[in-house]
């Protein structure tokens, strides 16, 4: 039952995410433009969504900042990586129900501009929102979640881009690099002045402290390992010694399949096990790993509140060590009943109790 050492957490910590289709039906919240950008709205709806949380499962410890008033710069309570895609050329549109689009660009060559992308309308327009709210409160909370190397690289050049890494691969290497060192910059720069950089990739990590550094790797599922291991581990490595806590969120259905490539690196403080990832094969390979568990957002809205509590039992059980697990639900929709959300934390109360005994 050892600690990973670099964290702090409770036993078992849990979390949501509900999808904008969710707080739009429930609550008539609208994600166009105005909801991320303007600074006056992005206070009072993220006040909002912390008392709809509250009424609901405050009883669970959420909508704890309900009576507040906070200078949160991204939407924190959504799970949506867009903003660094469209600081690199993707067009991105605002929808009412939907998280942020983001059009891929096809660009036609793997050339990235750094500073290109901070000068682009895109960040001055972020940059306006941060240096607003921190004039008016003295300071600013909250991140944006950035989607990761190889998620931005696909949405820069689209499904060419693993031809290129077969066709041209000191050349994807390099845009590769050019990404990383687009994201470093904006995340160490945003931490400095929010001192997070991930709650709007998981929500789970706001109850890990030290805050903790997670790299998107949605689109890992498409590649194999050995084409990781050439292209893309490298920025695991380095960025492992340089950020720590770090961590990676792969929401794919087969993290197993990474689990030694994983184990390589020289440190993984926190890593998301997408739905249907085998938990206790994971937990072999990573043994001091915090793993975050991911239950189905789809399937929990025909699941039953008895499969529901079976599967967290399941699962927090095949990782082992409660100390190193957490688990969580992100992106569900208006489909999904609250007694299946209540059932979910219910079952993480229950699970407490029998491991502090």
């Amino acid at each position: 039952m050892q600690k990973n050492i670099s964290l702090q957490n409770q036993l078992l910590p849990v979390d949501i995410v509900l999808a904008p289709a969710w707080w739009y039906h429930n609550e008539g919240i609208t994600f166009d433009e105005d909801f991320f950008y303007n600074p006056a709205r992005r206070v009072e709806v993220e006040r909002q969504m912390e008392k709809a949380l509250y009424q609901r499962w405050g009883k669970f410890g959420l909508g704890e900042d309900r009576d507040k008033d906070l200078p949160v710069v991204g939407a924190v309570h959504l799970a949506a990586g867009y903003l660094l895609s469209e600081m690199l050329g993707c067009q991105v549109d605002y929808k009412e129900d939907n998280p942020p689009l983001v059009h891929c660009a096809h660009q036609s060559d793997l050339k990235i501009s750094k500073e290109r992308a901070f000068n682009s309308s895109a960040y001055k327009r972020f940059e306006k929102l941060t240096c607003e709210l921190e004039k008016k409160f003295g300071h600013v909370k909250g991140d944006v979640g950035f989607a990761g190397v190889l998620n931005t690289g696909l949405d820069i050049r689209g499904e060419n881009l693993f031809l290129d890494m077969f066709d041209k691969p000191e050349d994807v290497n390099q845009f590769f690099t050019e990404i990383a060192n687009v994201t470093a910059k904006f995340t160490v720069d945003l931490q400095k002045k929010t001192g997070s950089t991930s709650i709007s990739v998981n929500r789970n990590v706001r109850h890990l402290k030290p805050a903790v550094f997670v790299h998107s790797e949605c689109s890992h599922t498409m590649i194999s390992v050995e084409d990781y291991e050439k292209h893309l581990a490298k920025f695991d490595r380095q960025w492992s010694e340089k950020y720590v806590p770090y961590g990676i969120h792969y929401c794919g259905a087969d993290p197993h399949r990474y689990a030694q490539a994983f184990a390589k690196l020289p440190r993984l403080d926190f890593l998301d096990v997408g739905w249907g990832g085998d938990v206790a094969a994971i937990r072999k390979a990573l043994p001091n790993t915090f793993l975050n568990i991911r239950l189905s957002p789809v399937e929990i809205i025909e699941q039953s509140v008895e499969q529901i509590r079976r599967i967290i039992y399941k699962l927090v059980r095949a990782s082992f060590n409660p100390n190193l697990t957490g688990v969580c639900c992100i992106n569900m929709d208006e489909k999904v009943t609250d007694d299946k959300i209540t059932a979910m934390f219910e079952a993480v109360v229950e699970l407490r109790k029998e491991y502090q005994k």
